[in-house]
């Protein structure tokens, strides 16, 4: 199909809720149209072929990485967001490439060694502006990515860069005032946001699970979500388990809040006829939520995997060598700009120092930020096994 051909499916596939192609508020610097592609959909090929998108694949989600070949990073947490998203934006008539270009882009800021890192890097630059993951995502895309003659940065549209920062309210500060803070995100970035949740509870149960961290017997007793989706997961499988019945249950679990998000959801699009894209940019609360009752059972697995998982004493282990190695190399280099790259001192001189430093801290992947501080403090040192 060529672009025109996919705009005019556009008008009649897409809810008046929706995020339309053709009516993009554009990029900060016009480029000639594709014949083939929309806008939105060159902005989900650029992110793909990002070198940030790729280092997504040597970042820890929770787990580190090196300690196993079957936990998520990164970039198969990205992968998986954005599977998950994309459904939901097909039942609900949304920007199915929108929705997509979103899920690939939304951790692009994030640090090697999970949250960790970007906690570490946040108490580090808080005299000069602080660190925070989704600010950084908008920072690679617009300023650190160089794939252009003519730019920096990717020059995607204000729809998806708008939708990078606008991750929680309030909207306040000069990070917000070019993306009009007075507006909620749009649908697709909302549906996102959820499916990122649905994807990273799913994936860290499955990934606890795997590494003995999580209990089965802990969660069969406290968790009633996983007890709700086992039972569906057995009433379809009634001879499964083991291994498998746990690998069942999970992906029970996804269906069951996706199903939920695009039902509570539809209905509250569909309570009031009147209901489009502005109205939705209007509301003080998002349109994309789950029911009452899944509310209260996903925040039951929230608070068991927060105690039972991210606080383990091997998580723990995990991010304190990571915390160590983060401000070790952040203040190596600060303190010896001469150790980074030529790019980054140039981008200390523009950006300040810090800032640099953040930047490239923040754009290596667990593996380097390892053989880095293994460089530069302990020859030989290993893996952040616990």
């Amino acid at each position: 199909m060529s672009r025109e051909e996919v705009l005019a499916a556009e008008e009649t596939r897409l809810a008046s809720w929706a995020t339309w192609s053709s009516r993009s508020r554009g990029r900060r610097i016009t480029e000639p149209i594709d014949p083939l592609r929309t806008d939105f959909q060159r902005d989900r090929d650029r992110i793909i072929h990002s070198t940030a998108f790729r280092r997504l694949n040597g970042k820890t989600q929770v787990v580190v990485s090196d300690t196993g070949d079957h936990y998520r990073t990164r970039l198969t947490h990205s992968l998986e967001v954005s599977q998950i998203a994309r459904g939901i934006a097909r039942s609900l008539r949304l920007n199915e490439d929108l929705t997509e270009a979103l899920a690939l882009a939304h951790d692009l800021g994030h640090t090697p060694f999970g949250h960790s890192g970007g906690d570490v890097l946040d108490e580090l630059m808080r005299p000069d502006g602080g660190f925070e993951h989704n600010r950084q995502s908008l920072r690679v895309v617009d300023r650190l990515e160089i794939k252009y003659p003519d730019f920096e940065g990717l020059n995607l549209t204000y729809e998806v860069r708008e939708s990078i920062i606008k991750h929680a309210r309030p909207f306040h500060g000069p990070d917000y005032d070019p993306y009009r803070p007075d507006e909620g995100p749009c649908l697709e970035a909302q549906v996102v946001d959820q499916a990122d949740g649905i994807a990273y509870m799913s994936a860290d149960l499955d990934d606890g699970l795997r590494a003995s961290i999580i209990r089965l017997d802990e969660l069969e007793s406290e968790v009633e979500m996983w007890r709700f989706a086992r039972d569906a997961a057995l009433a379809r499988y009634p001879n499964v388990g083991g291994r498998l019945l746990e690998l069942k249950v999970t992906a029970q679990l996804i269906s069951i809040l996706v199903s939920d998000l695009v039902d509570h959801t539809r209905k509250r699009l569909e309570a009031d006829t009147t209901t489009d894209l502005e109205r939705v940019r209007a509301a003080t609360e998002p349109f994309a939520t789950f029911s009452p009752e899944i509310t209260r059972m996903e925040y039951g697995l929230r608070g068991f995997l927060h105690d039972r998982f991210y606080t383990h004493y091997k998580v723990c282990r995990m991010r304190n060598r990571a915390r160590v190695m983060i401000k070790g190399l952040f203040q190596a280099y600060s303190k010896s700009p001469e150790l980074m790259p030529p790019r980054f001192r140039t981008l200390g001189e523009s950006d300040g120092l810090p800032r640099a430093v953040a930047d490239y801290v923040s754009g290596m992947t667990d593996r380097y930020a390892q053989k880095e501080y293994a460089l530069l403090f302990q020859p030989g040192a290993g893996s952040l096994d616990p």
